[in-house]
């Protein structure tokens, strides 16, 4: 039996997310040199500063995060300092 166009649709679609899967299972990081890496508020800090820091990237060598990092708690730290300065969701609430 013949599969129908959208059963040959999920089964590529299936195939590259598995795909992906493998490949990104294969992604490395570089081991950071730092010994203190930034953690949950150098994130704030950086999410707070983060469209004088895009704008600073724009004419010189400046980074809007930072690596090496500590992870989830730096990212944590990013998203909600980012949030805090460019209004989050309760900027549209009336």
């Amino acid at each position: 039996m013949k599969p129908t166009r959208s059963q040959r649709r999920f089964i590529v679609f299936f195939a590259v997310c598995v795909a992906a899967v493998f490949l990104q299972s294969c992604a490395t990081q570089p081991q950071p040199d730092a010994y203190n890496p930034p953690g949950f508020l150098y994130g704030l800090l950086h999410g707070f500063l983060i469209l004088f820091s895009f704008i600073g990237s724009l004419f010189t060598d400046v980074r809007i995060y930072a690596f090496p990092n500590s992870g989830a708690w730096y990212d944590f730290g990013y998203l909600v300092g980012a949030g805090a300065f460019l209004g989050g969701g309760g900027a549209t609430s009336g």
